[in-house]
């Protein structure tokens, strides 16, 4: 355990707190990290220019353990056709614990993004760290 503290937790913390720096961009290309979802589980989301949007993939889930583990949603494309300028991007995105697709908008602020997307009136969002 002490091992994947040092691998994973500490790091992530880290990034969170601001202790270890990552040069800022001012758009969403870059590897980031999501929240932990229901299951405790984590991902990396690979964001990068699609054409004239930017879209992102699924690389790597991680285990509330920290632990890269198999999953099925690795290499799914979770958002799509974002379209912005300066710091916000609209477009589509899955959300694999509801197997759906939004309305989505992306929020960049240095290495934070606030991802959120709505299904009528009901909205949700979530912070991800840029990791790199």
């Amino acid at each position: 355990m002490t091992h994947l503290l040092a691998k994973f937790v500490v790091p992530a913390a880290a990034l969170w707190l601001g202790i270890i720096p990552v040069p800022a961009t001012s758009g969403p290309e870059g590897v980031w990290l999501t929240p932990p979802d229901r299951k405790g589980q984590t991902a990396h989301v690979d964001a990068k220019k699609c054409g004239v949007a930017y879209c992102g993939t699924i690389v790597t889930v991680f285990a509330s353990s920290g632990e890269p583990i198999s999953a099925a949603t690795v290499g799914q494309r979770v958002f799509w056709d974002m379209i912005g300028s300066s710091n916000v991007y609209e477009g589509r995105a899955f959300v694999p614990a509801h197997n759906r697709n939004y309305n989505a908008r992306m929020r960049v602020n240095g290495n934070r993004m606030t991802v959120s997307g709505c299904l009528g009136l009901v909205c949700q969002s979530q912070i991800w760290l840029r990791v790199r």
